[in-house]
């Protein structure tokens, strides 16, 4: 199956995107990870003003499958969390990029999301 890999965003080899805006960061899991993970039934989002480094485990995503550590793709502190994951997690399935990103960083200084993968790259990883 193709999957859907937006080339404005910026990807971690766990899944993760990431998208930059000025000093602000949303991230999600991309569309083939929430594919492989089947329905998500259930989100464990990072709690409000904690401070994260780049690939620290950070929240929990539950399928029916299976629960997956989702990992932080960039330093910074956690300045927003998507509430409306709690009544409806299969958001992260039915629209990735969209309605279902995870949380947004306020992030560190330079950072810069460096040594992410382009979407190219990550096509290449994940064999799309």
């Amino acid at each position: 199956m193709e999957s859907n890999v937006p080339q404005n965003l910026k990807y971690a080899k766990s899944h993760e995107w990431l998208l930059i805006e000025g000093a602000t960061a949303t991230v999600g899991i991309t569309d083939h990870a929430q594919h492989e993970l089947t329905d998500i039934v259930f989100v464990e989002l990072p709690a409000m003003g904690r401070q994260l480094t780049a690939g620290e485990a950070c929240a929990v995503v539950e399928s029916v499958k299976t629960a997956s550590d989702i990992y932080t793709p960039a330093a910074g502190e956690v300045c927003e969390v998507n509430a409306a994951l709690a009544g409806n997690p299969g958001l992260i399935n039915t629209d990735p990029y969209g309605q279902g990103w995870l949380f947004k960083l306020k992030l560190a200084p330079a950072e810069t999301g460096q040594g992410l993968l382009a979407a190219a790259a990550y096509r290449s990883q994940i064999g799309s």
